[in-house]
């Protein structure tokens, strides 16, 4: 098994050059050649790449109606994800997601808080929600893999700054009836600096308003089927910028590379 996790290292890195690396990763990561844009900072690629995702608790209406904000911390442009119809944390009613749905992928996306206690999240296949939450360190808190495995807090740059999340997902595998015979895996580089290396997600936490399959035998019940990127809104001053995704197939059972 080390052999063969080796020989994907290999194989990964003839994709994504040592010398290009480190720039590819953490704040103010460059795009590489292979990756698509999901948010560039302009309305336009908003509208095109995102919708309202159709949860049970949905409140919001198309359009979108995050605002695409003058950078706080430096030039350029952001979106806010502090839509009024997700006020006081009402997650599910406002979430935004991808139009294109994903199964294995490499993922880079940037997010700066500007008050206390802000709250959002990152859905992987609109299932697996790595938490963002200012003042928690706990596995509900920041940069965890939500309810499952904590980050170290002390990577987060804090309130004001951005910081940034890189993410190597497999999806979860099914036999040819469906059956569920491995759980979904993800490496992650939070600003820079491994915090989960080959883990394996066990549910989707949060019932039907968190995202597929949330309602399914209490979170357990994954289908197989792809998902979108999903950001919550939890009517809190949330920033993303600099989002892009390269699809992947991961043949093997590892994302640590």
């Amino acid at each position: 098994m080390k052999r063969i996790a080796s020989v994907i290292a290999v194989l990964c890195l003839s994709l994504f050059p040592l010398s290009s690396i480190a720039q590819e990763i953490g704040v103010g990561a460059q795009k590489p050649s292979a990756a698509h844009w999901l948010f560039d900072g302009s309305k336009k690629m908003l509208d095109a790449n995102w919708e309202y995702w159709e949860g049970p608790r949905l409140e919001a209406e198309p359009p979108i109606k995050w605002q695409v904000v003058n950078d706080p911390a430096g030039p350029g442009t952001a979106v806010n994800t502090n839509d009024p119809a997700a006020a006081n944390g009402k997650y599910g009613a406002a979430d935004i997601v991808t139009k294109q749905k994903y199964r294995d992928f490499r993922l880079h996306i940037e997010f700066l808080i500007q008050n206390e206690g802000g709250n959002s999240g990152v859905y992987l296949q609109n299932r697996y929600e790595i938490q963002v939450l200012d003042g928690d360190s706990t596995t509900h808190g920041m940069a965890a893999i939500i309810n499952e495995k904590a980050a170290p807090y002390k990577m987060y740059n804090g309130l004001g700054k951005w910081n940034a999340y890189d993410i190597v997902f497999r999806a979860a595998r099914f036999d040819q009836n469906g059956n569920l015979i491995e759980k979904a895996l993800m490496t992650m580089y939070f600003n820079g600096k491994k915090v989960h290396g080959d883990e394996y997600i066990q549910q989707v936490w949060g019932g039907p308003f968190s995202g597929l399959d949330g309602g399914n035998n209490g979170g357990k019940g994954i289908t197989d089927r792809p998902g979108g990127i999903k950001l919550q809104a939890e009517g809190h001053d949330v920033l993303y910028r600099n989002i892009w995704i390269v699809p992947m197939e991961i043949p093997q059972s590892s994302t640590d590379f």
